[in-house]
């Protein structure tokens, strides 16, 4: 099994790349600006957080809008990255009403195929100013008291974002989460 790790300039790029590394995984980090060929013999993607925002820096984004229209894949994207899904699916983002940072509580409001075995509140690790507003043809998986939309996924597509970081320590059930995102991959 090979996932690529797209790099959004994340403080926490590296931690994805091991925790898929600890699982079990053949991981790479690429930048995100990777030409679509070198993902011919990739089984899924997972697109990193990172700095750029949504709104003023979408350049920085890369090739990534290209990776969600032509690849036939899995994808998991982190903050940034799950940002960027909503907006590319119809949805919205925008600055935070309250920005989070550190541990929070989330609600599943869904035990999709991501948090299949997983309680229904979790405490997960935040750091982002902006955040989903509307969720456009994705569903909504799980909010918290500050962010309604904590999680998303597309109605037919094997594609999920999370606004907060499952790859860190601080989120409870984060291997879980990356465990049964790789469920997703069709062997």
């Amino acid at each position: 099994m090979k996932v690529f790790v797209v790099d959004n300039g994340g403080q926490w790029t590296h931690r994805e790349w091991r925790v898929l590394r600890d699982l079990g995984v053949e991981a790479k980090i690429v930048p995100n600006d990777t030409p679509l060929a070198e993902f011919k013999d990739v089984d899924a993607v997972v697109l990193s957080g990172g700095a750029p925002s949504i709104f003023y820096e979408k350049d920085k984004l890369g090739l990534q809008e290209e990776y969600l229209d032509e690849l036939q894949l899995p994808i998991l994207g982190i903050c940034v990255g799950a940002q960027l899904i909503a907006e590319h699916f119809s949805g919205r983002c925008g600055p935070a009403d309250v920005p989070e940072y550190g541990k929070t509580r989330i609600e599943i409001l869904n035990h999709d195929e991501l948090f299949e075995g997983i309680p229904d509140t979790i405490i997960v690790w935040e750091s982002h100013n902006d955040e989903i507003k509307d969720t456009g043809v994705m569903k909504n998986l799980a909010s918290s008291k500050n962010c309604k939309n904590q999680a998303v996924k597309h109605p037919t597509l094997p594609i999920y974002g999370v606004q907060f970081h499952p790859e860190v320590e601080h989120t409870e059930f984060g291997d879980r989460i990356f465990e049964n995102f790789l469920k997703l991959i069709k062997r």
